[in-house]
């Protein structure tokens, strides 16, 4: 079972990253899990989603204690309960413009991408609407669920500016292509 935690803040689309990304692994015909947990009910409170994905069905019914990966829309995020639920094994991709050098040196023990999401998104003309573009950086990151499958769910389910967000989250995608491929030589 993969286990996944998006923690943003009310108004930056982490709820809304999280229900894509599980309507994208059911619609590869993966068993999924995703609810979420609120703070206050307003805009820059901390917001939760938790989505586990296997290939037979999820009789769990508990918030997720340790991650197998973390998507945080906001870098300041991460502290205290969420990395609670991080060990040294969970992948954490961070909306950040830091470089990598800089999670290394400040979280060791955890394996840190930052994605520079604000710059895609506004290259693509979405303002600081970042979950597609965070969305394609964590498909790319835990290799699930396959872009094509993403991109056809956001053109399916985005409110608006559909081709925007497959092209931020084509871009996201292949932002951490590279880096994992930096990483690795």
């Amino acid at each position: 079972m993969l286990e996944i935690i998006i923690q943003g803040r009310g108004g930056q689309g982490a709820q809304t990253a999280g229900n894509l990304l599980a309507m994208a692994f059911f619609a590869q015909g993966r068993q999924v899990q995703s609810f979420a947990s609120y703070g206050g009910a307003r805009r820059g409170t901390p917001v939760i989603s938790f989505i586990r994905i296997d290939d037979k069905p999820i009789r769990a019914r508990c918030d997720i204690e340790q991650a197998d990966a973390v998507l945080c829309f906001d870098a300041s995020l991460l502290e205290g309960r969420l990395l609670a639920a991080a060990g040294e094994r969970t992948l954490i991709v961070v909306n950040s413009a830091r470089p990598p050098e800089h999670y290394a040196a400040a979280m060791p023990g955890y394996r840190v991408l930052p994605v520079d999401a604000i710059a895609i998104a506004t290259r693509h003309g979405l303002g600081r609407i970042v979950n597609s573009a965070l969305l394609g950086a964590f498909a790319r990151a835990i290799e699930a669920p396959d872009l094509d499958v993403l991109e056809r769910t956001l053109r399916e389910q985005a409110p608006k500016q559909k081709d925007e967000n497959v092209a931020a989250c084509a871009e996201g995608y292949e932002q951490v292509a590279r880096l994992m491929q930096r990483s690795a030589a």
